[in-house]
């Protein structure tokens, strides 16, 4: 865009022109016999007078008006291109809302798993649907592992993945623990009653590296395997009245 400086400067040649023109506008064309026409002002008192060429006079305003015309299509132009900018980066906030609406809609459907390399989670990925990768969110910690060692790995639960429970054979508040059966340790949910050597274990804590589950149970004890491991899941033990 023309400079501001240069912009002004146009301004006032612009406004001489008018001026000057203006006065010649006042003749009668019988007055004037040949390009050059005598301009007289009082100035200070003093009547002063010049000769102008009618000629020179209109080629200036010409040029003048020119160079103002293409500073303001250029300005206009300037003005389209920041209005597409701006309602560009507008739509992409709009996007970028709902996406975080959506997220914040799935938080209560996700579960952290752990932190893998981005290759194993999409050969992870290519084979259960269930599991997403995110980067880490507020408020989501995972002990013994560290966000920069790869994505964070979430889970949808029972009710985000579409599975579904009934309400009168779960308790109210374990309706998104897995189902008795036998399921791969991947899937091994906090809160889940799995059954190992004998034995019925809370699980307190998962985490999942490129391979393997690491299961941390309300005891203390550690249950390490393959991702692939079918674990036998229990339901929660009935407690002695």
């Amino acid at each position: 865009m023309t400079d501001i400086t240069e912009l002004a400067l146009l301004v006032s040649k612009a406004k001489a022109s008018v001026f000057t023109l203006e006065y010649i506008s006042q003749f009668e064309p019988a007055d004037i016999d040949s390009d050059d026409v005598d301009l007289r002002f009082e100035v200070d008192g003093r009547d002063t007078g010049t000769n102008v060429s009618i000629v020179d006079e209109c080629g200036q305003a010409a040029k003048v008006i020119g160079t103002l015309v293409e500073a303001l299509e250029k300005a206009q132009g300037m003005e389209a291109y920041w209005k597409t900018q701006c309602r560009g980066i507008t739509d992409h906030c709009e996007e970028l809302q709902a996406r975080i609406a959506e997220l914040e809609r799935e938080q209560e459907h996700l579960r952290p798993v752990g932190v893998m390399s981005e290759q194993a989670f999409h050969r992870l990925e290519n084979r259960e649907c269930r599991f997403i990768a995110l980067w880490p969110r507020p408020g989501i910690f995972l002990p013994r592992k560290r966000p920069e060692d790869g994505v964070i790995v979430y889970a949808r639960t029972a009710a985000a993945a579409g599975i579904k429970v009934e309400a009168d054979s779960l308790d109210a508040d374990v309706s998104n623990r897995n189902q008795p059966g036998m399921v791969v340790a991947v899937h091994i949910d906090v809160g889940d009653f799995v059954k190992f050597r004998g034995r019925v274990y809370e699980v307190k804590e998962t985490d999942f590296d490129d391979h393997d589950v690491t299961l941390w149970f309300v005891c203390g004890e550690v249950l390490k395997c393959a991702a692939g491991c079918p674990i036998e899941v229990v339901s929660a033990p009935v407690e002695d009245e």
